[in-house]
């Protein structure tokens, strides 16, 4: 047996490798006005036009249901959400203190495909036979190394959530800024804005090319809210560099979308060093 792993769809991992590796994915919830559903279950459209639509972590006992499920294994961990976004982390962890035994609740500190990475390495030490503490060690690992970089057409999502100023949306529509940023650590860190998307796309290119490990091992996840198109761009360009070791297209989930807006897109990705 190996240990078993279960993540939230914050993750964005596709099914197909979710499945693949035998994850459990514990769904987010979506509340529009007296309705509540889980990720994934009601179209987009019908949700980024409604002022009434808001999202919650999975609940304890949706945590404490996965868990007991993967119970026969050699321990479960669960890799949540970055804490600080999401109640998520503490749902989890309030789950795998009624359930006791061998589980581990770690605060992946991000999110989206950077939050799939660090499942995806865990994976690989389970399915390589790593005990608990062996896969816990490679999903921290991960955690350390990880980075997300990507833009967003305009702040109006941003704005309406109080994370930044309304003239600042208000500049990036006029002037047709594209601002961009860094989510590592726990924090999002913001980075020179690009005028027009594709400069702000030649800019992620730029930041990853100049990240590169020698020797080292690419993995890669292209995320895109509502923006298949440029995602896929931007997997290219890496593909065409670089032959990664893990690299494939994360779409956000509609708690995702409803955050940031549509037209978000990025690369997360980390460099494995030749052990």
């Amino acid at each position: 047996m190996t240990v078993a792993l279960v993540t939230d769809s914050a993750a964005a991992l596709p099914s197909e490798l979710a499945a693949a590796h035998d994850v459990t994915v514990v769904p987010m919830w979506l509340t529009i006005g007296d309705e509540s559903v889980h990720d994934g279950e009601r179209e987009l459209g019908e949700l980024l036009g409604d002022a009434r639509v808001t999202t919650s972590a999975p609940a304890p006992g949706e945590f404490e249901d996965a868990i007991r499920q993967r119970l026969g294994t050699d321990g479960v961990l669960v890799l949540t959400i970055d804490s600080e976004m999401s109640g998520t982390y503490n749902a989890a962890t309030l789950a795998a203190d009624t359930v006791g035994g061998p589980v581990r609740v770690v605060d992946t500190r991000t999110a989206a495909g950077a939050e799939a990475l660090v499942v995806l390495a865990a994976a690989a030490a389970a399915e390589a036979g790593g005990d608990l503490d062996a896969v816990e060690q490679a999903a921290r690992r991960v955690i350390d190394e990880v980075r997300l970089v990507a833009t967003v057409p305009t702040l109006d999502h941003l704005v309406r959530s109080g994370r930044v100023p309304g003239i600042a949306g208000w500049a990036g529509r006029r002037l047709n800024i594209n601002p961009l940023f860094e989510f590592r650590g726990g924090k999002v860190h913001r980075l020179r804005p690009a005028i027009g998307q594709p400069a702000a796309l030649d800019r992620i290119v730029g930041r990853f090319t100049r990240s590169r490990v020698d020797g080292a091992r690419l993995h890669v996840i292209a995320l895109h809210a509502l923006a298949a198109g440029e995602a896929k761009e931007l997997l290219s360009r890496v593909e065409a560099e670089f032959e990664p070791a893990t690299a494939f297209i994360g779409e956000f989930g509609s708690v995702m979308v409803v955050h940031t807006g549509p037209g978000l897109v990025g690369l997360a990705w980390w460099w494995e060093p030749e052990r």
